[in-house]
């Protein structure tokens, strides 16, 4: 993805930070569908492509890694309060959620309407009580949620600098002693993906490697409160 233009993130600004100011890079609007399979379920994910979702439209290479995961580690999300962080297509939440936990996908306002849509073609009905779609924006409105989620998920949403302090405001309030985050992320030096993990995350959690994909430059952390 293309670095966006720096923004100062204060009060609503902060908004408009998460996509990129060029519109130009997503001007071919246009809708898709991309299949895969994780932990024995099927999932269709559509992806709304051009400037209005910018960078939350398509499935990125670290969501698939998180999945993958999911399934490497046969993890049981059953009986667990779950919330995704910058969901995008929601393609983690939706696994989550099928895998038994008690989920909400988030994400800023524009992407909701994407996150109910592959809700609504991956969760079947018996299940859709478990999966909640809610607007989040990093650093101002994280109070308006509990603190203390069993599970957070982020996959690739450590890319711009500026959002980083709120994050992590975020993630202080939204875990608790026995949360575990789970952040997968392409490691991308221009954006100082390396100096979040290493230098500013660990300043107010364990932050633990747990996966390495040396070809696709992606790492995945498990991280706990100190």
């Amino acid at each position: 993805m293309a670095a966006p233009r720096r923004a100062h993130v204060e009060g609503a600004e902060a908004l408009d930070a998460v996509f990129p100011r060029d519109v130009a890079l997503f001007a071919d609007a246009f809708p898709a569908e991309a299949r895969y399979h994780f932990c024995g379920y099927g999932l269709r994910i559509a992806q709304h492509h051009g400037s209005r979702l910018g960078v939350a439209a398509p499935v990125w290479e670290a969501a698939l890694a998180l999945c993958q995961y999911f399934e490497e580690q046969q993890l049981d999300f059953r009986g667990k309060q779950v919330i995704e962080l910058g969901a995008g297509t929601g393609i983690v939440g939706i696994l989550a959620t099928l895998l038994g936990g008690d989920v909400t996908l988030t994400d800023l306002p524009l992407t909701l309407e994407q996150l109910r849509e592959n809700v609504a073609r991956n969760v079947p009905a018996e299940h859709m009580a478990r999966a909640h779609i809610r607007a989040l924006s990093w650093g101002l409105d994280h109070e308006q949620f509990p603190s203390g989620y069993d599970v957070i998920l982020g996959a690739d949403i450590i890319y711009l600098r500026d959002t980083y302090p709120l994050l992590l405001r975020t993630l202080q309030h939204l875990s608790g002693p026995s949360s575990t985050i789970y952040l997968a992320s392409k490691m991308r030096q221009e954006h100082g993906t390396a100096e979040f993990f290493e230098t500013l995350l660990p300043r107010h959690f364990a932050c633990e490697l747990v996966q390495r994909d040396e070809q696709e430059n992606i790492s995945i952390y498990r991280v706990t409160r100190r």
